[in-house]
């Protein structure tokens, strides 16, 4: 059953990374990943906030939400091509921006789940 739920999650997940990167890619362009770098962020969140919750959630859903959406959701093998690509077109300050706000902000984004998460 869990299998199930992740499966169901992931798919929910990559559905919301797809719309939700497309959304953002239209509304300011895509001379900077900003899709993939907001939905990373928004993911290390919500992971934060499951894992902060502890027993409040039942492993089941905590399997389906956070291994299944939040896997599909967010996206590494995305963030690591965005940043080669930026570097092969010599957009080595941009890339060099990409990489710190990714960890930066999506540790930053992590923690504060979690903090939220101990609060419930």
């Amino acid at each position: 059953m869990n299998l199930f739920g992740i499966g169901i999650g992931g798919v929910i997940g990559a559905a919301c990374r797809y719309g939700l990167g497309g959304w953002i890619g239209r509304r300011f362009g895509n001379a900077f990943p900003w899709g993939t770098l907001f939905i990373n962020i928004l993911g290390s969140f919500i992971l934060g906030v499951l894992a902060g919750a502890g027993d409040l959630i039942p492993r089941g859903w905590y399997l389906t939400a956070g291994t299944g959406f939040c896997g599909g959701f967010t996206t590494f093998s995305t963030f690591g091509y965005e940043t080669v690509t930026l570097l092969e077109n010599g957009r080595y300050g941009r890339a060099a921006a990409y990489a710190l706000l990714s960890l930066a902000v999506g540790l930053l984004g992590a923690w504060l789940g979690l903090k939220t998460g101990r609060t419930l």
